[in-house]
């Protein structure tokens, strides 16, 4: 009974003990919560109020663009550039910062962004620039001054000095105007304090350098890291690549949902544009805290930032610079005859795929000067060879007579010929007597391989009458002729006699089965169309994109070989393709095409074609090869060439880069008929 007593006793003790405890804990927490809430709110409320947290966008880097092999066509390379930071930048000290800066990348001939649309003239008078008509009436508007739309350039310029606290200052006038420039694109690119404005890019590390000697004169002006575009092999395949370029007011509009800013460099032609959604990168975040006194107490990475994607072409480096090579040089030697031939076009297809192997346009020029050298810029924009305009996807080209084989196999599925049957050419195809059409050889009886390999244009004349325009149409757009190809940049439609013509008579069907007419095709769509007759009527949609990867190559993001995707049936019949193919390989064995290819170490099914229009003919050519199993096929299409030679010469080229060069003894045989030849 005892040991029972003290052992209550002692559990009574400790009992109280833990109460006790707990009561004092609970009161230490209440007093220091009062503490918080009533004697020191004040005290805790002020600190709050005197700092302040931003989010602030990081950089991501743009996707690569690589050839099939993964060469670097473009990158981005490490740069500088100079930004403003208005969380460092004292409110008052902007202008008096930005002159002194200007002046210093004056005096190193360095170049910073220069948006304003107005200039000062000779005589000393603000004048606004040509074709900036939109930048122009942004500044009048609502938006900016509020102004009429008649105002001046001398108005628009009061009114920005009276805005900028410039109108009684001391700075000269062309000062004055930089400033301004400056000033005003701060403001329309959202400068704040979360937003940085990018006073100039691409800078000289000699300029980062002296900036950052003299930063204790530039509160808020920072160098900062960037990425620079830079593309290599430049002048490899420029016009597919394409630009990229700073975001418009109209594309920021459309974009910014996006996550698109107004700092943002965006696709603006080609593969550059036409994969902006995979090439874009996705921009980090950070948050700085700074107190009201201007110090920043922390910054720290919350988002980080995710690079584009890797985009592989097609494009086959090698083939398309022997493609280049052989184009130019071809041109050029047709040009000493010709004087109007300056151009051309050419391009190579895989049939496994409808890939792009090759696709050349001459005259061209180098992208990396197009998008660095003003002067080069000018240059090629005044350029009356036009080497900017991509004739091997947008240039609409007579054609001729490699439109032949869609008529034979339209005529041969309608039944308006079979492959023995025969049309007797006596030269002039007179059925409609005022619209005569004169073929180049007195041919007699032809069946349509005959006609094919001798180009007879009696026999096509005869064979379109009897199709009609309608049904010829109808089989040239499944073969890929007047509609597109589906590639992913930008192309023209071509253009399809009688379909797309403004008046039309039935003679008129004649002309266009020869090829002649309102027909005018793109260089890719007569590939199309070749690739699509080797492939027995059966079109893939032709593409330049291969895969896409995310930035380290590792993770496939797209990846267009794995299954080709059919465009179009011809519906022609395999023994009719098997006629039409056999009188293509014709073409090369014993027809047109026999001078410069009889001798050739791979078989080879062709079409020439010579087509009439102002001034000297145009020079065509398609083929596939080998003719037995074939794994490519090429278009080439030389402006004002005259002579088909230039065009075979150049296909012969681009089969001798890919399949590689005959043997050297078949190489002198060859080389002796290419000069003595040529071909309709």
């Amino acid at each position: 009974m005892h040991r029972a007593d003290d052992t209550n006793s002692t559990i009574s003790f400790r009992a109280a003990v833990c109460a006790l405890l707990t009561v004092a804990i609970f009161a230490a927490f209440a007093v220091r919560l009062f503490t918080w809430q009533i004697i020191k709110s004040d005290d805790y409320q002020s600190d709050a109020l005197s700092s302040a947290s931003y989010t602030m966008t990081t950089e991501a880097g743009r996707g690569e663009i690589l050839d099939r092999n993964g060469k670097e066509l473009a990158v981005n390379d490490p740069g500088y550039m100079i930004i403003f930071n208005k969380l460092y930048m004292k409110e008052g000290t902007e202008n008096e910062i930005i002159n002194k800066l200007i002046g210093l990348m004056k005096l190193r001939h360095e170049a910073w962004i220069d948006a304003l649309p107005i200039y000062i003239d000779d005589s000393g008078a603000y004048q606004f620039k040509e074709d900036c008509d939109a930048t122009i009436d942004f500044i009048k508007s609502k938006a900016m001054l509020d102004m009429n739309k008649y105002a001046t350039a001398q108005d628009c310029m009061d009114a920005f000095e009276e805005r900028f606290d410039l109108a009684d200052t001391e700075y000269s006038q062309q000062e004055k105007r930089d400033i301004i420039s400056v000033r005003y694109n701060m403001e329309f690119k959202g400068y704040s304090y979360s937003t940085p404005y990018r006073f100039a890019e691409n800078i000289s590390r000699d300029m980062i350098a002296i900036v950052l000697e003299n930063s204790q004169g530039f509160p808020g002006v920072e160098c900062a890291g960037t990425f620079v575009r830079y593309y290599k092999d430049s002048a490899l395949v420029p016009h597919l690549i394409g630009t990229v370029g700073a975001i418009s007011q109209e594309e920021y509009d459309s974009l910014k949902d996006k996550g698109y800013t107004l700092d943002d460099t965006i696709g603006k032609s080609g593969i550059e544009s036409a994969l902006e959604e995979y090439l874009k990168g996705t921009g980090g975040e950070k948050r700085i805290t700074k107190t009201s006194d201007g110090a920043i107490v922390d910054e720290v990475e919350t988002v980080k930032a995710k690079p584009g994607d890797t985009v592989y072409l097609t494009i086959d480096s090698k083939l398309q610079d022997a493609t280049n090579r052989a184009l130019a040089q071809n041109v050029r030697e047709a040009g000493k005859s010709h004087s109007d031939c300056v151009a051309g076009a050419a391009v190579m297809i895989d049939l496994e795929d409808f890939s792009v192997l090759a696709c050349s346009t001459y005259p061209t020029f180098d992208l990396q000067k197009y998008m660095t050298d003003e002067k080069y810029y000018s240059n090629l924009m005044s350029d009356s060879k036009l080497p900017l305009f991509d004739r091997a996807l947008t240039g609409n080209f007579i054609v001729g007579s490699t439109f032949k084989p869609c008529v034979a196999a339209a005529g041969l599925e309608e039944g308006v010929v079979t492959g023995t049957s025969t049309i007797f050419c006596k030269q002039n195809y007179d059925y409609y007597k005022t619209d005569i059409i004169k073929c180049l050889g007195y041919h007699s009886s032809q069946n349509v391989e005959q006609a094919l390999a001798n180009s007879c244009n009696y026999y096509f004349a005869e064979v379109g009458r009897r199709l009609g325009i309608e049904s010829m149409d109808f089989y040239a757009e499944k073969f890929g002729l007047g509609v597109s190809t589906g590639i992913e940049v930008y192309e023209s439609r071509g253009i399809l006699a009688g379909r797309d013509s403004e008046t039309w008579f039935e003679g008129n069907t004649c002309q266009a089965a020869i090829g002649q007419s309102d027909n005018a095709f793109t260089p890719i769509q007569l590939a199309t169309y070749a690739a699509t007759v080797a492939n027995d009527g059966v079109r893939l949609r032709t593409h330049f994109v291969d895969k896409i990867t995310d930035y380290t190559k590792t993770e496939t993001v797209l990846d267009n070989s794995e299954q080709p995707e059919v465009v179009e049936t011809v519906g022609v019949s395999t023994e009719n393709m098997r006629i039409v193919k056999s009188g293509m390989r014709k073409v090369v064995t014993s027809g047109t095409a026999k001078e410069i290819f009889s001798g050739y170490h791979i078989p080879i099914a062709a079409k020439t074609g010579t087509a009439e229009n102002i001034g000297t003919d145009n020079v065509t050519f398609i083929a596939f090869a080998p003719y037995e199993n074939p794994k490519v096929a090429l278009a080439v299409v030389i402006e004002h060439g005259g002579e088909g030679k230039y065009s075979m010469n150049t296909a012969k080229a681009m089969l001798d880069a890919y399949f590689g060069p005959p043997k050297k003894t078949a190489s002198k045989s060859a080389s002796s008929k290419a000069s003595s030849g040529g071909g309709r």
